[in-house]
């Protein structure tokens, strides 16, 4: 979370709530996702996502996946790539 919040320029950054999800995102738990969001919310992906072909993520439903490439991913979501995880 530390390597989020430096990233996002923030002192600090935390999870939402479970109960803030879904009137937040419009979205419900295992549905989140930052692809045609009612709303845009920042996106940030770990650098090591750029080590693959393809990364998986959310596509709007619970069990519904979409394989894109990383750079797809970002240019679509309009996302920032940085050191988030520890290796």
């Amino acid at each position: 979370m530390k390597a989020l919040a430096r990233i996002s320029g923030n002192r600090k950054v935390e999870t939402v709530a479970l109960k803030e999800v879904q009137p937040l995102t419009g979205y419900i738990r295992g549905g989140v996702t930052a692809l045609a969001s009612k709303k845009d919310y920042p996106v940030y992906l770990d650098k090591t996502a750029t080590l693959f072909e393809q990364i998986t993520v959310s596509g709007g439903m619970r069990g519904m996946l979409l394989l894109l490439s990383p750079s797809d991913y970002l240019r679509a979501v309009n996302g920032t790539l940085g050191a988030i995880v520890q290796n």
